[in-house]
């Protein structure tokens, strides 16, 4: 499609009247409506005419709110989330990696499928490698690193997993609120 003189200035004069570029699109016919936010931008065209949309606004009346004052230990985030957050449990540093000789690592040239494929190192050093030792069976990784990578789930979870099945239409009272 060709831009000719009489679609450019039926554009102009659209686009002056505050119409969208979906709608000029529409009526041109044959074009896009980036094809004509893309003809607007190169014609230089700005200032727009206010549509009737743009005059209907009105003000929104100001609710009179009371604000507390924040307490230092306020509540933040998603109040459904939070209460599985309420117990801190202490923090363990991450376990200290296994050294693996240099003469035992693997590339991923030399991994066997009885290797473990636990990856060490940053992947763009010369140094970077995979554990290599005998994989557990059924598993990607050794004794060791599978112990790291499948961790139990923690027991609050499990007690919550482990709760009665509540019937549709009944209610649902949890342990903190008794």
């Amino acid at each position: 499609m060709a831009w000719t003189d009489e679609r450019v200035e039926l554009l102009k004069k659209l686009w002056a009247e505050g119409l969208s570029a979906s709608q000029i699109a529409g009526r041109l016919g044959s074009v896009t409506r980036n094809a004509v936010i893309g003809k607007v931008h190169r014609l230089g065209l700005s200032g727009r005419a206010t549509t009737s949309r743009m005059k209907s606004h009105r003000p929104r009346p100001r609710m009179a709110q009371k604000r507390m004052a924040k307490t230092r230990f306020a509540p933040v985030g998603n109040p459904a989330l939070r209460a599985l957050y309420q117990e801190t449990e202490v923090y363990q540093p991450p376990v200290e990696e296994l050294v693996i000789p240099p003469n035992e690592r693997k590339t991923i040239q030399t991994l066997s499928e009885c290797s473990c494929r636990w990856p060490i190192g940053d992947p763009q050093t010369p140094e970077f490698h995979f554990c290599g030792k005998n994989k557990v069976m059924g598993l990607p990784y050794c004794e060791f690193h599978a112990r790291r990578a499948f961790q139990p789930p923690q027991t609050r979870r499990r007690e919550r997993e482990v709760a009665e099945p509540v019937a549709l239409g009944a209610s649902v009272t949890r342990k903190e609120d008794a």
